[in-house]
């Protein structure tokens, strides 16, 4: 199995793939570690401050030493340098808020998964023909579940999996994996600001399993 197929797969599998940031190293950690502990086996790390790269090389230090089935992506990739620096600090996916030609070309050379971030058919169709096959629909809130559903027809090889404005509730999960998603983004409706501030990972944990549970029997039904 390719490493492209096996972070899909993870991916999938779990159908929420959970994104988050925080400037402390411990509070990242400590995160991870309550992701882990929920059944999280895939996590996108987003790369959004000046503490990302440094946090994101302990990340992938703690996998190695205690979750070695964790899968760690690093997301909001945005050129090329970027995607050269997590590639050599251990990333096992990337994901971008919008399609960027150079750095679909290095990591699909790498046969690394890239997802970019796109919200029209011309998107979709220029990403596509580059050779990537999972794509983040970006922003989910303004795009919604409708849009899905238009377009699932037109493309049917590709996996698609919306970040933003997707809520914790069964409602709003439902809706898109009605349209046809694969999988839903998670950011600051799982892993808050609030939350972290606190350093409430039992809750973070707990919210989780929750999510997973709705989606467990989404796809059962």
């Amino acid at each position: 199995m390719t490493k492209i197929q096996l972070v899909t797969n993870a991916i999938i599998n779990q159908g929420l793939l959970p994104l988050y940031y925080n400037a402390d190293e411990t509070v990242t950690l400590d995160i991870l570690k309550a992701l882990y502990r929920a059944g999280i086996r895939a996590v996108e790390y987003t790369s959004r401050g000046e503490f990302a790269l440094s946090n994101f090389t302990k990340m992938v230090e703690l996998r190695n030493e205690e979750m070695p089935e964790m899968l760690l992506g690093i997301g909001t990739i945005k050129n090329l340098k970027q995607a050269e620096e997590y590639e050599k600090a251990g990333a096992d996916f990337f994901i971008s808020p919008g399609f960027v030609p150079e750095v679909a070309e290095f990591l699909l050379s790498k046969h690394l998964l890239y997802s970019p971030g796109c919200m029209t058919p011309t998107e979709i169709i220029t990403a596509e023909a580059a050779g990537v096959t999972f794509i983040k629909l970006f922003p989910g809130n303004a795009l919604g579940a409708g849009f899905m559903s238009a377009i699932k027809d037109v493309f049917p090889n590709l996996k698609f999996m919306p970040t933003g404005g997707v809520d914790t509730t069964k409602e709003s999960i439902e809706s898109w994996f009605n349209a046809g998603v694969s999988a839903v983004g998670m950011g600051s409706k799982l892993v808050s600001k609030e939350l972290m501030a606190a350093k409430d990972y039992a809750t973070i944990e707990s919210e989780t399993v929750k999510v997973l549970e709705i989606i467990k029997s989404i796809k059962a039904s």
